[in-house]
């Protein structure tokens, strides 16, 4: 027999690189990671580690253990959710996470009507950034991760996680409110390429968004001014600094004297929000009813 907490620790290497990381994210110093999982290799009659320069790496032997230690993850989780299946109503503590347009708009609302609904339910929210959210999931801290869709994220076959399409929350062309546009309801992007634009700066997100949008509607934007923030840019556009895409569940608070055009054509620009929960983990009541009021949440508040 195996020890299953060895595994783990193989499994954090795999995840986050290096055995320094993971030793980090396990509570553990860089030597007893390194010294379970020599361990693991002994009672596997295997070389799991093989030096790499300064460092080490684990070899192909390794490589291959991985897939059943995903596998044996899934089915513990699998396990653990029918035994809270058992008892039917949600109940016990459900720890959900993340970034800030999803927890004010759908996390934070759902999570409110959970505990009202489910009296013994514990619901616990923590804001993360979508890279962070899947680290909390891998080590075991939260239970299930609202994120944006994005190419650097884990694969959406990847084994240690299930990642399903929430919504598509689209983008909406933001005006000042004495713009010749600020009268319509909706608008084809290709009318707005001749304003001056408000975007994210390089390496921002929403940067590539409206770049990708803009070259689809047949042009590239004369960019004015740059913003991280959504609220900062609904600002610049207030005082007629340019116009903007601001994602539907964007939060712009207090910014007056804008208006929001709905896009037309095709493509649509969007991002994907996706619920994340670790694999095998969406069997439990409380993360089965949160799914659900999710899906609900996300269709009543994008309409």
């Amino acid at each position: 027999m195996i020890d299953l907490r060895r595994l783990r620790v193989l499994r954090a290497v795999a995840y986050y690189g290096t055995v320094t990381a993971a030793a980090e994210s396990l509570h553990l110093t860089p030597s007893a990671a390194s010294q379970q999982i020599r361990q693991l290799g002994r009672e596997l009659d295997v070389r799991l580690l093989e030096p790499q320069g300064r460092r080490v790496r684990l070899t192909p032997a390794a490589r291959g253990l991985l897939a059943h230690a995903d596998a044996i993850e899934a089915r513990w989780e699998e396990a653990e959710s029918e035994l809270h299946a058992l008892d039917g109503e949600p109940a016990g503590e459900l720890r959900m996470a993340g970034f800030p347009s999803a927890m004010c708009r759908l996390l934070a609302p759902v999570a409110g009507g959970l505990r009202a609904q489910f009296p013994r339910l514990d619901v616990r929210l923590r804001e993360a950034e979508p890279a962070d959210c899947y680290d909390l999931l891998f080590n075991g801290e939260t239970d299930l991760a609202v994120v944006e869709a994005s190419a650097d994220a884990p694969a959406h076959g990847d084994r240690r996680f299930e990642q399903q399409t929430l919504i598509e929350d689209p983008f909406d062309l933001l005006v000042p409110e004495d713009h010749p546009l600020a009268g319509r309801a909706e608008i084809g992007l290709a009318e707005a390429a001749g304003e001056r634009w408000i975007i994210g700066p390089p390496g921002v997100w929403s940067r590539q968004h409206v770049l990708a949008a803009c070259s689809a509607a047949g042009f590239g934007p004369n960019v004015a001014n740059e913003a991280c923030d959504f609220t900062v840019t609904g600002v610049m556009v207030s005082h007629g600094l340019g116009v903007a895409l601001v994602p539907r569940l964007a939060q712009l608070s207090g910014v007056p004297s804008v208006r929001r055009l709905r896009v037309t054509g095709t493509p649509t620009p969007s991002r994907t929000f996706l619920t994340v929960t670790r694999r095998g983990g969406t069997g439990s009541p409380a993360v089965r009813a949160a799914l659900d009021a999710l899906r609900v949440r996300a269709k009543e508040t994008v309409g």
